[in-house]
């Protein structure tokens, strides 16, 4: 027989509202989870669902937390758990936003910058070919399990950072999401230079040709030339780049579960 006044006690009530707040905060910075338009009621339920089922375990390992006795000290910690369940999905996230600025990068280069401003079907900024190379990433970021990784990495970070008043951010855990986040650059650079570096030398050539032949609109012709050859190279290396996000995806996910 359960004992309600002891499940619907103060301190267990706090417990679950830490335990959803943490889940909250990887909610709003996980990818899919963020990234698409998902209801927010589904996800307030998916999270209190999540929180019921950590609240047993988290509390069988919780041994040192300290009901609050004011509201200050309430606040306290529930933005101490909201700030390190956000980290957790914000590292997760860098992987995204570097894919992003790389395809973002070569499709300037083809010409499609107007694209951004006139794209209706994400209601954003973002290129059409960039959302597909975005949807890309999303399925293979599926195909892998990562999502488990995260729920896996959330559930650590309870016996690495326990709830309580004990602020965890160390200065080698600032350090660490500072590295993971100077990877923007790296992957951004090494999804875009393939393609880029072509679009590039197609430019120098047409430069040539402009030289060569003034009476030539070149400008007439670069556009569409660059904006096919676009396509087909993303077509060509779309396979390569899935096994490189493969790849970085694998890297983050193990460095996640270092750094929590």
């Amino acid at each position: 027989m359960f004992n309600l006044d002891v499940l619907f006690s103060v301190g267990n009530i706090i417990l679950f509202m830490a335990i959803f707040t943490r889940i909250s905060g990887l909610f709003r910075t996980a990818p899919l989870l963020s990234t698409y338009p998902i209801p927010v009621q589904v996800k307030i339920w998916l999270a209190a669902a999540i929180a019921f089922i950590l609240f047993p375990i988290v509390q069988h390992n919780t041994t040192t937390f300290v009901t609050p006795n004011s509201v200050p000290a309430l606040t306290l910690i529930l933005l101490k758990e909201y700030m390190i369940g956000y980290a957790i999905g914000y590292c997760a996230n860098i992987l995204f936003i570097g894919i992003e600025m790389g395809v973002n990068t070569f499709t300037i280069q083809m010409g499609l910058s107007a694209d951004q401003a006139l794209n209706p079907a994400s209601g954003g900024t973002s290129p059409v070919i960039t959302q597909a190379y975005t949807y890309l990433a999303s399925m293979l970021f599926v195909a892998l399990g990562a999502h488990q990784w995260l729920f896996a990495a959330i559930y650590n970070s309870f016996k690495s950072m326990p709830v309580g008043y004990i602020v965890s951010f160390s200065p080698n855990l600032i350090e660490q999401i500072i590295i993971v986040t100077s990877q923007i650059f790296s992957i951004g650079l090494a999804i875009a230079i393939p393609i880029f570096g072509i679009l590039f030398i197609t430019d120098v050539l047409l430069g040539f040709t402009s030289k060569m032949m003034p009476q030539m609109n070149i400008f007439m012709v670069s556009l569409p030339i660059k904006i096919y050859l676009g396509l087909i190279l993303s077509l060509m290396f779309m396979r390569p780049m899935a096994e490189q996000i493969a790849i970085y995806i694998e890297q983050f996910l193990t460095k996640i579960a270092a750094i929590f």
